[in-house]
């Protein structure tokens, strides 16, 4: 059973970028097929809260194997656009990151929907422990309304 939504899907407004793809670089050194985050709309550091989106295409490094003729996102793909949320988060939040933040795990997963080329990714997350060694978000993402991740991502300064 999925848990409450963080932030109700419905109220989220993507139109409105705060951090696109060149702010975004600036803290995720990922580049090429690895940068999973299209924009970031919202950031709020006092409540620890970020929502961002990756706008899948048809031109993803995965779309002509993972399943031909019916693409769909692999779970490590989602998983890897969740942890670049939370580093981005994380590096908003703690101003004297010396580095980047790393994947360092996950706990929680549950993937409860598919998504496709031509979907948008939105990812919400919101930290729940933020330490000296180590940091802990609550994410979910959705495609519309519809729940289609869950779970807890670790991210270790590097």
């Amino acid at each position: 059973m999925p848990k409450p939504p963080i932030v109700d899907p419905a109220s989220i407004d993507t139109s409105r970028i705060q951090y696109d793809i060149e702010a975004i670089r600036k803290c995720n050194r990922q580049r090429f097929e690895m940068e999973q985050l299209t924009a970031v709309v919202h950031v709020d550091t006092e409540k620890r809260l970020i929502i961002a989106y990756k706008d899948v295409s048809d031109q993803e490094f995965w779309v002509r194997g993972h399943i031909p003729g019916r693409p769909l996102m692999p779970g490590v793909v989602m998983c890897e656009a969740v942890a670049q949320a939370a580093s981005f988060l994380i590096a908003q939040c703690v101003k004297d990151l010396k580095d980047f933040v790393g994947f360092g795990g996950m706990d929680e997963v549950r993937f409860r929907g598919e998504v496709k080329p031509g979907d948008r990714f939105i990812v919400v997350g919101q930290i729940e422990s933020l330490r000296r060694a180590y940091a802990v978000m609550q994410a979910q993402a959705f495609v519309g309304t519809k729940m289609v991740f869950e779970g807890k991502i670790i991210g270790v300064p590097m």
